[in-house]
Parts: structure tokens; C-alpha cells; sequence
């Protein structure tokens, strides 16, 4: 008989306990020294940015483009590895672990679930880019096809879209989400960034290494809005309430589009769209190499940046809302089901809009693309639909909502990180980062506007790609230590 296997990582041997560095004051309960340096800093930097708005906007206009040219291998590679590195997993005797121990069952049904992690991930960006981004790369195509080519730079342009909204920012979510939601329910740690990293860094992660990894992931969560009330109201009665409402409004907004817009166009552009994505994936992640380097660091670098910035508060909180999924259940429905959705989006968004442009000769959209004004896109398309007043109300609705949502996420994940792990921390406590959180995007705004927002999650973002690569390995030697798995 051969002899059973032995586990080459356990926490077994820690005595760390949920919140025990942390400290009670008036009425709070933070911890201790994660809470304190981050709000320092935070209302530091909002202090620094509104006395000195003028040099702040210069140098986040250097910084961005700065870090998307000269660390674009750094981005690019991690992206990929991320990609790879789940559907291992898929493939995998691994995909059959179950988060939370093989009798866990599901806390939320599949609805529920769904509308949560697509809302928290990237339904805002749906709205706002679904119109503008496949017009402005059907205008401009990368990897050298001629604009002129109207048939190819459609086809490239949608390809470079779905690029931007598929595989890639998926994995990068789903990898971190799929970290914490193991080594939280499967190896009783807190719910915190940290705990990802205790196969590497052992009772250590307790201490300042674990300590700057989670102040890290503040700084990176903290560019959104303020929403007070559904952060009051905690997770099931307000984000959950929010995402399934948004859901719905989503989904009847995209119907509305397909059956008033060219509904064969969309039908058949979905699958042909797949294959322009699929059949240039690897050219537009630089497996092979490319050439178009303006357009790799305007916008997929910057992409990458960005998704990576923001996977700390997305990956957290799709952690906290996926016990009782399997690995392979998990990583299916959080990488392949929103692809394909992003896929249907684009194409009955974007592909609407090019039709407008090349049948009908309407430059609304057109216009709107060359002054790059992304909350008008949508809008401008839905103009020449019929029912324009209530499907613009709608798509009104949704922004607003979606906006709310992903605040509520990204605020509730800081309150998290910054309570030690504790999921029940103080109300004042979620108040407290809601409010921040649109006080830093106020004073980036007021110091250089958007591109200042945007240099900003980047500049956290890169520190973040190389943590999430060593993340990866953490999380496959935490895996192959799996009771189930040894069992």
C-alpha cells in the first residue's frame, strides 16, 4: 500500500485569530497599524493634492504614460500568466475542490451570485465603453489593418474590444478572488489580501510584510464614489438588492438594442465576433509579438494597469459571496460566462453603433469618439432607436446604479482589509471609506482630471501585477495541500 500523501503546506500550526491586533475606540474596531496608515495617508494625499493642484496634475500627467511604455512587458506578462494559470486549474484534478470544505454548499443561487460579481467587476465600463470603444477601434485598428478596409478594421475593432473586456481582465479577478476565497474557507484565515500569502511567508504574514500587502491593496481600492446608503445597509440588502436590480435592467437594455437595432447584424455578429477574438488573441496579447506599440500602451497596458489596480476590492469581494463553489465552478462562471457576455455586449452595442455609421451614415456616435466623451456614446446611439426617452432613462438608471455598486464593493473590501478581516466591523466604519473614497477621486479630478484618476490606479497597479504572479504560486501550493485533494 503506498503510503498517504504528506502536505508540503499547512496553517495547522498558526494561532492567529481574527482581529486580535485589532483595536476598539470610539467606536470602531481597526486594525492595527493597517487602518491607521492608510486613512493617514489617504487624507494626507487628499490634503497635498488640493493645496497643490497644479504640480499634482503634471506629475500624474507624466506618470501615466511613464509606467504604460516602460513596464508594458511587466503588464502584458502577468495578464497572460493569469489567463494560463486558470485554465490550468480548469483542466486540473484541482478544479474539484470544493471553497469552504467538500459538504459547503452555495450561500447565494446562481442569479444572485452572477448579477454581484459582474456588477462589482465591470458593468460600469460596459456602459461607458460598450459604444465608444469598438467605433474609436473600427476608426483606428491596431496590429496594422487598414482603416479604409471597412470589413477588416470592423472585424479587428471589435476583436481589440472584446480583447479589452474578456479572457484577460477576468483572469486577473478571477485568480485573486479564487485565492481568497480558499485560504479564507478552506484554511480558516481571515478575509484579507494577506492571507494569500501565508504558503510563502508563514506566520510572517501577521507581521509588516503582511502589513504593507494589505495597505497596498487600499491605496489601490480607494479611486471611486460616494455611496452611503446601501454601504449602511452591508451586503445582502444592499449590493446584493442593487446588483439583481441592475441585472434586470441590464438585460432588458440589451434585448431593447438587439430587437430595435440590426437584431440579425447582432445575432450573427456574435459568433464571427467570437472568432475575430479568438483568432487574434494571442497577436494582441504579444505571444507574438507587435509592432503597434502607441496603441498597445494607450490602451491595453493601460487596461491591464487598471484591472490589476482594481482586483484587490473586485477579488475580494467576489471571494466573500463564492463559498460553496468548486474550483472549476468557480473559475467557469467568474472567466468563461462574462466573457461571453462582454462578447454579446460589444457586439450589440458597438456593432450597433458601426452599423449606424456605415449604412446610415450617422456621425452621432462618430463625433462623440473623436472628442472622447464616453458617458455620451451610448446615448448618442440610443437616439436613433426608437423609445428614446425610456431607453435613455434606463441607461441613466443603470450608470447610476452600477457607479453605486462598485463604490459599495470597493468600500465594503477596505473596511474589510482595514478591520483585519472582520466582515461585521462598525457602520461608521464603512461611512468613513465610502466618504474617502470620493474624496480621492474629487481632489485626482481637481488636480489634473481624468488622466490624473487614471495615473493613479496605475501607479498601484504595478506594484499589485507582480504581487498577483506571486499570488499564483501561493494559491497552486495551497491547493495541491488540500485535504480533499489528499484524501
Amino acid at each position: 500500500m503506498s503510503e498517504p500523501v504528506q502536505p508540503d503546506f499547512t496553517v495547522d500550526s498558526t494561532d492567529y485569530e481574527v482581529g486580535q491586533d485589532n483595536v476598539q475606540v470610539m467606536g470602531l474596531d481597526i486594525h492595527n497599524p493597517v487602518f491607521m496608515i492608510s486613512a493617514v495617508t489617504v487624507v494626507a494625499f487628499v490634503i497635498f493634492t488640493l493645496m497643490f493642484q497644479e504640480g499634482t496634475g503634471v506629475f500624474f500627467g507624466w506618470l501615466r504614460p511613464w509606467l504604460t511604455s516602460t513596464f508594458d512587458w511587466v503588464f502584458m506578462s502577468a495578464a497572460n500568466i493569469f489567463v494560463l494559470f486558470c485554465f490550468f486549474l480548469v483542466l486540473s484534478p484541482w478544479g474539484r475542490i470544493r471553497l469552504g470544505g467538500a459538504d459547503a454548499t452555495p450561500d447565494y443561487s446562481y442569479t444572485g451570485w452572477f448579477a454581484m460579481l459582474f456588477a462589482a467587476g465591470m458593468g460600469i465600463g460596459l456602459m461607458f465603453f460598450g459604444v465608444l470603444e469598438p467605433v474609436y477601434h473600427f476608426q483606428n485598428p491596431p496590429l496594422g489593418v487598414n482603416p479604409e478596409d471597412v470589413e477588416a478594421a470592423r472585424a479587428m475593432g471589435m476583436a481589440a474590444t472584446i480583447f479589452h473586456w474578456g479572457l484577460h481582465p477576468w483572469a486577473i479577478y478571477a485568480v485573486v478572488a479564487l485565492a481568497l476565497a480558499f485560504f479564507t474557507f478552506n484554511n480558516g484565515l481571515p478575509l484579507t489580501i494577506r492571507s494569500a500569502f501565508y504558503p510563502l511567508l508563514g506566520d510572517r504574514v501577521w507581521g509588516w510584510p503582511g502589513h504593507i500587502i494589505d495597505t497596498l491593496a487600499v491605496f489601490a481600492t480607494l479611486f471611486g464614489l460616494v455611496a452611503l446608503v446601501s454601504v449602511v445597509d452591508g451586503l445582502e440588502a444592499g449590493v446584493k438588492r442593487l446588483s439583481e436590480i441592475n441585472m434586470a435592467l441590464a438585460l432588458a437594455l440589451l434585448l431593447f438594442v438587439i430587437i430595435a437595432g440590426p437584431t440579425v447584424g447582432v445575432l450573427t455578429g456574435f459568433f464571427a465576433n467570437a472568432g475575430h477574438y479568438f483568432g487574434n488573441v494571442l497577436s494582441l496579447s504579444n505571444f507574438v509579438g507587435r509592432e503597434d506599440t502607441d496603441f498597445m500602451h494607450g490602451w491595453t497596458t493601460f487596461y491591464w494597469a487598471w484591472w490589476i489596480s482594481w482586483s484587490p476590492f473586485v477579488g475580494m469581494f467576489i471571494a466573500r459571496v463564492s463559498r460553496g463553489r468548486t474550483v472549476r465552478e468557480f473559475i467557469t462562471c467568474v472567466l468563461i460566462i462574462p466573457t461571453l457576455v462582454s462578447i454579446l455586449w460589444m457586439t450589440a452595442f458597438g456593432g450597433t453603433a458601426i452599423e449606424q455609421i456605415v449604412d446610415d451614415n450617422y456621425q452621432g456616435v462618430a463625433e462623440t469618439v473623436a472628442a472622447y466623451v464616453p458617458e455620451l456614446s451610448l446615448f448618442k446611439m440610443l437616439e436613433v432607436l426608437p423609445l428614446t426617452m425610456v431607453s435613455s432613462l434606463i441607461g441613466i438608471v443603470l450608470v447610476i446604479v452600477f457607479f453605486v455598486t462598485s463604490s459599495d464593493s470597493g468600500s465594503l473590501v477596505i473596511d474589510t482589509i482595514t478591520a483585519g478581516g472582520k466582515t461585521d466591523a462598525p457602520v461608521v466604519q464603512r461611512v468613513f471609506w465610502a466618504t474617502f473614497e470620493g474624496l480621492v477621486a474629487i481632489t485626482l479630478l481637481l488636480g489634473g482630471g481624468l488622466a490624473s484618476l487614471q495615473a493613479a490606479a496605475i501607479a498601484t497597479g504595478f506594484p499589485f501585477a507582480i504581487v498577483l504572479v506571486v499570488m499564483c504560486w501561493c494559491l497552486f501550493k495551497g491547493l495541491r495541500a488540500d485535504p480533499q485533494m489528499l484524501r
